[in-house]
């Protein structure tokens, strides 16, 4: 990653986007937040490109473009795990959404959208990505590995509910829980749902969220 000024580390974006002027306001966005563009791209078939040269730490990706879609470009870089996928849209319709989830999005913007928009998508995708990082080192097979992050999620939505955390937090809370137990994110996810949240006795001991 480049850093800043006060040597705090800038995420590396790429962009791509068909419309130049689109192109260049995200661009412009994304820098006064604190971000460091670089690539841009206007069709899907070069930002796949750029990613694999580049290895950013996020891709934001129209997803109507020439040559290769988003959608296309989306399951490629998502595929090859090389970054969190943002998807842009001018259309809200369901299927679509659902669509970009499939391929692998982490997260999508509905245009036209605000500055203040940009940043929580951007954090939500990363944080996600990280997650299932995480969550796939642990489990080899495809068919568990679904099966857990259901499972973990189930377990976030009664950590979020019971204690007020946010994704990230109740995620972090399932992993430390893991790793200072010796157990695997599932067990303790089961755990939860098992025994209700509250304080949660994990491996004989008591684990209070928060």
């Amino acid at each position: 990653m480049a850093e800043t000024q006060a040597g705090v580390e800038r995420r590396r974006v790429l962009i791509a986007e068909d419309e130049a002027l689109i192109r260049l306001d995200l661009a412009e966005m994304l820098v006064e937040e604190g971000y460091d563009v670089v690539g841009e791209a206007g069709d899907g078939e070069t930002a796949v490109r750029l990613a694999e040269d580049l290895k950013p730490d996020l891709v934001i990706l129209d997803i109507k473009m020439p040559i290769m879609d988003g959608l296309a470009a989306a399951e490629r870089i998502a595929g090859a795990r090389i970054a969190p996928v943002i998807i842009l849209t001018a259309f809200s319709q369901r299927d679509l959404v659902e669509r970009a989830r499939a391929a692998g999005a982490m997260a999508y913007l509905v245009k036209p959208f605000q500055k203040s928009d940009l940043v929580p998508a951007i954090e939500i995708a990363i944080s996600r990505y990280s997650e299932v990082s995480a969550l796939e080192a642990e489990v080899a097979g495809l068919t568990d590995r679904l099966e857990v992050r259901k499972t973990v999620e189930r377990a976030k939505g009664a950590l979020m509910t019971t204690y007020g955390m946010t994704e990230p937090q109740a995620f972090k809370w399932i992993q430390r829980t893991a790793m200072d137990h010796r157990m695997t994110m599932r067990e303790v996810a089961e755990r939860i749902l098992a025994e209700g949240v509250g304080d949660s006795t994990v491996d004989g001991g008591t684990t209070t969220a928060g």
